[in-house]
C-alpha cells in the first residue's frame, strides 16, 4: 500500500512501531522493519555508545529502513544526531519538538525528520521549521498523552499542514488503518500493539498483565511525574496517587539515584532534564526528579518484569488486545484486513 509516508521513508506498509523506552530495542525494531513497517529504536534510555551498538545491531538484522527516537531536549542530543548520521539511519523521530537547527542538520544529512505532536499548533510549528512528516497522538495513546481524542485531533492536523500525517492513539488493526486513511492520514503508529508481540522482549509476566487488562484498567494519572501519563492501573500507581509529599520525595530520590547509575548521567544533567520537562508546568521538586527518571520506573516492569515496582505505560487498546503475534504476522494481518475493507467499500460505491 503506497502512501505519502511510504514514499517518504521507503517502507512497504504505512505502519509505524513507536520508540518505546526499554521496549523498542534492536530485536523488535528489526522484526518490524523486516515485516515492511517502520521500526523506531528508543534511544532515551541508552548511553551514546549503546545507541551506536544498537543501531549497528539493527542494521545487521535488516536491510530495510528504520528510525531512532531522540529526546530533543537532552543535553547530548547533538552527539546522538552525529551518531545517527555516521551510522546511516534513515529516520529521526522526536517526542518533543526538535529545534530548527537540529532539523536542518538532520535533513542536510538526508535523514527524514518526524516529530510526534499532540496539538495542531505544535504540528504547524514543526512543519514550518521543515519537518518532513508528523506523528499526531490522540489521548487514547500510551505514555505521556493529551486529552483530545484522535478522531478530533487528527482531522485538525491533517487540515493544518501540508506534510504527511501519521495517526497514533487507539490503533491496533486494519480497520483503524483504513479509518486513519479516510481522515487524510498517510499511515498509523502503534506502541502497545507492537509491545504485545512475540518479538517484543518485554517479560511474559508483564505481557500477561496487559492481555488481562480491560479498557477500564487503563488510566491516566499525574502521580508518577506530574504530567498526564496513560498506563495500566496497578497497586503501585494507587500508592503513588495517595503518597504524601515526603514519601513521594523519598521515592523520587531513590529512583533518580538508580537511573543515574544506570545511565551514567550526572546529578546536574539529571536535574536539567527534569527541569526541561517542567518547563511551563507546575511541578514539585519530587515531580521534577520523577520526570527525569521515569525511565527507571518503566525499566522495572519492561526489563525486570517487576509489575509490583514498575509502571506499565499503555494505550487504551490494551483492553481489546488478546494475542501475541509476531511482527510479521501482525503487519500482514493489518494489511490484509485493510485491503479487504477497502475492497468492500469500493464495492459499495460500485453498486450505486
Amino acid at each position: 500500500m503506497e502512501t505519502a509516508f511510504t514514499r517518504l521513508t521507503g517502507v512497504r506498509h504505512p505502519v509505524v512501531q513507536t520508540g518505546m523506552g526499554w521496549v523498542a530495542g534492536p530485536r523488535l525494531v528489526s522484526a518490524t522493519a523486516n515485516a515492511g513497517a517502520l521500526g523506531i529504536l528508543a534511544s532515551a534510555t541508552m548511553t551514546p555508545d549503546r545507541l551506536r551498538e544498537a543501531i549497528r545491531e539493527v542494521a545487521s538484522r535488516t536491510d530495510a529502513p528504520f528510525g531512532v527516537n531522540l529526546r530533543a531536549d537532552a543535553a547530548d542530543a547533538g552527539d546522538r544526531v552525529r551518531i545517527m548520521i555516521e551510522e546511516g539511519v534513515r529516520v529521526a523521530s522526536f517526542a518533543l519538538a526538535p529545534s530548527p537547527g537540529l532539523i536542518v542538520e538532520l535533513k542536510e544529512a538526508g535523514i527524514v525528520v518526524i516529530p510526534s505532536v499532540g496539538a495542531r499548533r505544535h504540528a504547524e510549528k514543526v512543519a514550518g521549521w521543515g519537518a518532513d512528516a508528523v506523528i499526531v497522538q490522540g489521548g487514547e495513546g500510551g505514555g505521556h498523552t493529551g486529552d483530545v481524542a484522535t478522531t478530533v485531533l487528527l482531522p485538525q492536523v491533517v487540515d493544518a499542514v501540508d506534510i504527511p500525517v501519521v495517526a497514533a492513539g487507539g490503533f491496533f488493526d486494519g480497520r483503524g488503518l483504513v479509518a486513519a486513511l479516510a481522515y487524510g492520514a498517510a499511515g498509523v503508529a502503534m506502541g502497545t500493539r507492537f509491545l504485545l508481540t512475540s518479538d517484543s522482549t518485554v517479560p511474559d509476566a508483564v505481557k500477561a498483565r496487559y492481555l488481562a487488562a480491560s479498557v477500564k484498567d487503563v488510566t491516566v494519572t499525574r502521580a508518577v511525574d506530574g504530567l498526564p501519563h496513560r498506563m495500566l492501573r496497578t497497586d503501585l500507581v494507587a500508592s503513588l496517587e495517595h503518597a504524601g509529599r515526603a514519601r513521594a520525595l523519598a521515592r523520587a530520590l531513590r529512583h533518580a539515584a538508580g537511573f543515574r547509575r544506570l545511565s551514567g548521567l550526572t546529578w546536574r544533567t539529571l536535574l536539567r532534564d527534569g527541569l526541561a520537562l517542567r518547563h511551563g508546568k507546575d511541578l514539585t521538586f519530587s515531580q521534577v526528579l520523577l520526570a527525569a527518571n521515569t525511565p527507571m520506573l518503566l525499566r522495572s516492569a519492561m526489563v525486570d518484569g517487576r509489575t509490583d515496582l514498575g509502571v506499565m505505560a499503555s494505550g487504551q487498546v490494551a483492553g481489546v488486545i488478546d494475542d501475541l503475534p509476531s511482527c510479521a504476522e501482525l503487519v500482514g494481518r493489518i494489511m490484509k484486513e485493510a485491503e479487504e475493507i477497502l475492497e468492500s467499500l469500493g464495492a459499495l460505491t460500485a453498486t450505486r
